[in-house]
């Protein structure tokens, strides 16, 4: 994700967005809590600069993001190729701008699966965007500039630095599943 970082620092740095990147303590899922370390990254992001914040991760840190998401300071989440299970659960979402972004060519994790979340997000209250990366895998080094335009367009946009590209303002504030999914 430091490329992504970097990136956000990059173009947003002038605008006033700070950009932070979390290192866990643990890799994966398994022999620590991610979520329980982004919680206490986000406690002390929201303490030190008492302003909205937006997440953005990739298969197990969109994951982490995505469980996240219901923190009081977060408005936004951009969630890369996620890695989701059927049993997580995210909740208190209900307002907040959530995109599901995934390279129709991921052999890792499912793109369905992320489409389909974005889905069942929309029907409790969120402002969901499905974007289909075409000719892009996991990794998301392919049209990397895609992914990360993508990505730093929807964080200034949603959090006020900039204006939310059409495409993504009507996907956000659509009503119907077709047209909250855009490709890009």
């Amino acid at each position: 994700m430091w490329p992504f970082a970097l990136d956000f620092a990059r173009h947003g740095r002038r605008l006033g967005l700070v950009t932070c990147q979390l290192r866990y303590r643990a890799v994966g899922f398994n022999d620590g809590d991610p979520v329980a370390d982004l919680h206490w990254a986000l406690d002390r992001v929201a303490d030190r600069y008492e302003a909205p914040v937006s997440i953005v991760g990739h298969s197990m840190g969109a994951r982490a993001a995505l469980l996240s998401a219901g923190h009081p300071a977060v408005v936004s989440v951009a969630a890369l190729a996620t890695w989701i299970t059927p049993e997580d659960r995210v909740s208190n979402v209900e307002g907040k701008a959530i995109l599901l972004a995934h390279g129709l060519r991921d052999r890792v994790t499912d793109p369905a699966r992320s489409f389909a979340l974005a889905e069942q997000l929309r029907r409790t209250g969120a402002r969901t965007v499905a974007a289909e990366v075409a000719g892009s895998g996991h990794t998301m080094l392919d049209r990397r500039g895609v992914w990360h335009s993508l990505a730093r367009e929807f964080v200034l946009g949603t959090l006020g630095l900039a204006a939310l590209p059409s495409a993504l303002e009507r996907a956000l504030e659509s009503e119907t599943e077709h047209d909250a999914r855009v490709v890009v």
